[in-house]
């Protein structure tokens, strides 16, 4: 083979080669993959500081809940807040991608307000993989997070079904110990006397306010005297159809009244209007299955005045049919100044925050004027909706009232709609068991904590 032939194939293909295309996405694109790298590999150094701050948040915030709570009920001094404060975060702390936390601690005591003010900061670092490239071995973390309380007042009225139906599977003595076990977490918040107030409103059918009231003027004796006590005629049991049918009615004697009041005059029965005239003063009733006497508003700082509340807890036993409506209409007046219940009135210095928690294991089935007392009665339902809505009204920013209820079901009833409106968001508690009943409580009692140890 000749030279010259093979010279002019070489040019040939060197200009081919010269004006060629085909390969350049794969340069270029060899080219932008170094920043392009770069990038993501910052992005991910950038997320994974940024899930431990996450986790440090949190385990700040629940931190700072915790100490709080220790300074409110004495299990700790001032002196160890910060080393309080490391403890709990580092058990609480559950991110990887960090170091160690430095958790620092700023505590201050009471204000003007009564209010308390924890102050917690923590600061770290996180190793990077990709921005060593750059020059750069870690990204700083830090977050802060601040607790206040003591500023908060409770007044929390408990109203628990004491019907008869109560008495099976367990649900009375559930009932009791969870109702104690929150007397007990609430007053581990209590730093003075007025701070957490408990009232225990027993219902059935009616509550009972005390026959000691026998002359208060907030009752009245209409109901009483119409139902209670005997006719010429014996078999006429009403003083309506005794007089009516030309005998005399002999009202029972009132020292016989056992402190059973029965529901207020519509509509009355769901407001919160002063019993001052005839219309919202309250009935006394016989009832044979009246219920243990209310308590009213009782401080629970001490430990004789937490006793006294456990106590008439333990004391209460099942009887009667259900009336929910009358049971939460009780526990509203019980969080009202003056009559019926007296209690006491709140210092303006102080934000306070009323509670009702309403527990019932059936269906309502009877108040005065709806009912047989075994079948559920939407007429009832309907009353107790009202009752609700008037309630919730009354609420304000600088008093506002949140409503539990607890709805204990263990013979297969369909859920307690009226129970469920009546709640706020969130704070239904259905079950079916009565070991139920302490989980439903041990969730109110931390949520009530935190109306007082609020973020």
């Amino acid at each position: 083979m000749s030279l010259a032939p093979l010279a002019a194939q070489t040019m040939r293909s060197a200009r081919r080669f010269r004006t060629a295309t085909d390969g350049n996405i794969a340069v270029i694109f060899a080219l932008a993959l170094v920043p392009l790298l770069g990038f993501v590999g910052v992005a991910v150094d950038y997320s994974r500081a940024n899930s431990a701050r996450t986790a440090m948040q949190s385990a700040l915030d629940s931190a700072a809940l915790m100490v709080s709570r220790d300074l409110s009920s004495g299990a700790i001094t001032a002196d160890q807040v910060a080393s309080k404060s490391q403890s709990y975060f580092d058990s609480l702390y559950t991110g990887t991608e960090s170091g160690a936390i430095k958790v620092t601690a700023t505590y201050t005591a009471k204000d003007s307000s009564g209010s308390s003010t924890i102050v917690l900061k923590g600061q770290g670092t996180v190793a990077t993989d990709f921005m060593k490239i750059v020059g750069q071995d870690t990204v700083a973390i830090g977050s802060t997070t601040t607790t206040t309380w003591g500023g908060t007042r409770l007044r929390v009225a408990m109203a628990l079904d004491v019907t008869g139906s109560m008495a099976s599977a367990g649900k009375m003595s559930a009932m009791k110990t969870a109702a104690k076990g929150l007397v007990d977490t609430l007053r581990a918040s209590a730093q003075s006397a007025d701070d957490v107030y408990i009232s225990v409103v027993p219902f059935a059918q009616m509550v009972n306010v005390g026959s000691s009231n026998r002359n208060a003027s907030w009752i009245k004796w209409d109901v009483w005297e119409e139902t209670t006590g005997s006719c010429s005629w014996w078999w006429l049991t009403s003083k309506a159809s005794c007089e009516n049918a030309g005998r005399t009615w002999s009202s029972a004697n009132r020292n016989q009244w056992t402190g059973c009041v029965t529901d207020r005059d519509q509509p009355a029965d769901t407001t919160k209007d002063a019993p001052t005239s005839n219309a919202t003063k309250f009935p006394a009733a016989d009832y044979d299955a009246c219920p243990a006497q209310i308590l009213g508003m009782t401080s629970a700082y001490s430990s004789s005045n937490a006793t006294t509340i456990k106590n008439k807890i333990d004391a209460l036993s099942p009887n009667g049919g259900t009336n929910q409506a009358i049971g939460m209409h009780w526990a509203w007046m019980s969080l009202l100044t003056g009559d019926p219940l007296n209690t006491p009135s709140k210092d303006t210095n102080y934000k306070y925050t009323d509670a009702i928690i309403l527990l019932s294991d059936g269906m309502n089935t009877i108040d005065r004027w709806y009912g047989n007392g075994s079948s559920w009665s939407q007429q009832v339902d309907a009353r107790q909706k009202i009752l609700c809505d008037n309630i919730r009204a009354s609420s304000t920013n600088t008093n506002p009232i949140t409503i539990y209820t607890i709805q204990v079901n263990t013979d297969g009833d369909p859920e307690s709609a009226v129970l469920k409106y009546c709640a706020d968001t969130g704070n239904f508690f259905a079950t079916t068991t009565a070991s139920g009943i302490g989980t439903a409580f041990a969730q109110i009692g931390t949520s009530l904590s935190k109306l007082r140890l609020s973020k």
